[in-house]
């Protein structure tokens, strides 16, 4: 079965941030993953992550202004200094944490632009990053999003990031397969991940049911035949990584929070 990690943005909301790890653990998680931990001292959640017995497995590189709606620089020409200075803070979080994968979001299309136009952009931030992200032996993913959660988002199908990690051509570049995600865009989702789990190119896997975003066992996709997958294409490949938990619980208002929703993980953790 895949190894699962708490996404501590969306789970244990119950909480405040720094107390989420313990209850993640409580629950039999053994890693966790988040959007961005730039709020904290580094060195406090390494300490939550050692008392917790947790592995750190993802966050996000710094988005942009998050709160004036930006989601990732990667694709936006004349913003390359500020993704530079943001992707270093990254990798300095990321050896406190002992993380070995970054996601850098490509960012919004800005009006009047085309994505053709701005993959160049795209494609050498990535090659940087990559370039500096070996020298301290971490990996970058990009994701595929989907368009009704985030408009206009640079980039959204499994194919296309796929030809973007040939393009850049870095071993240590790899795509953020969000079965959520995947499903909404463009479905097949089986499929995809026998596909392109052989090809090295996928580094970490999340799951949200979909529509809703919440438990993966509401709504129409079967989790449990793709986890059965994941370890079939695991097993034949070698794949080792993990899948993050990224949904939004809708049982966890009822008493006893994110822990009450999961059901779906008895046995799995």
């Amino acid at each position: 079965m895949p190894r699962f990690a708490a996404n501590l943005s969306m789970l244990y909301n119950e909480h405040a941030f720094l107390d989420r790890f313990a209850a993640a653990a409580a629950d039999g998680f053994k890693g966790v993953e988040y959007l961005f931990p730039y709020d904290f001292p580094a060195a406090e959640i390494a300490k939550r992550l050692q008392d917790n017995g947790l592995a750190q497995v993802l966050f996000n590189a710094p988005p942009g202004d998050w709160a004036a709606g930006e989601r990732g620089l990667a694709c936006l020409p004349g913003r390359e200094a500020e993704f530079r200075d943001g992707f270093a803070r990254a990798l300095d979080y990321a050896a406190a944490l002992d993380c070995p994968r970054i996601h850098v979001m490509a960012g919004l299309v800005p009006a009047g632009q085309t994505r053709e136009a701005l993959r160049p952009t795209y494609v050498a931030n990535l090659r940087w990053a990559a370039e500096q992200a070996a020298k301290a032996g971490r990996n970058v993913l990009i994701e595929p999003i989907n368009t009704r959660n985030i408009p206009g988002f640079f980039l959204n199908r499994q194919d296309d990031a796929h030809a973007v990690v040939q393009a850049v051509g870095a071993p240590n570049l790899q795509v953020q397969f969000d079965l959520y995600h995947c499903q909404i865009v463009e479905g097949d989702v089986a499929m995809k991940i026998r596909q392109y789990l052989p090809t090295g190119r996928v580094g970490h896997f999340q799951i949200a049911g979909v529509p809703e975003r919440h438990e993966p066992d509401i709504g129409e996709l079967n989790h449990p035949y793709l986890f059965s997958v994941i370890d079939e294409v695991a097993a034949q490949c070698g794949w080792q990584g993990w899948v993050g938990c990224e949904y939004l619980p809708a049982r966890g208002a009822v008493p006893g929070g994110t822990t009450a929703g999961l059901g779906w993980a008895r046995g799995l953790l």
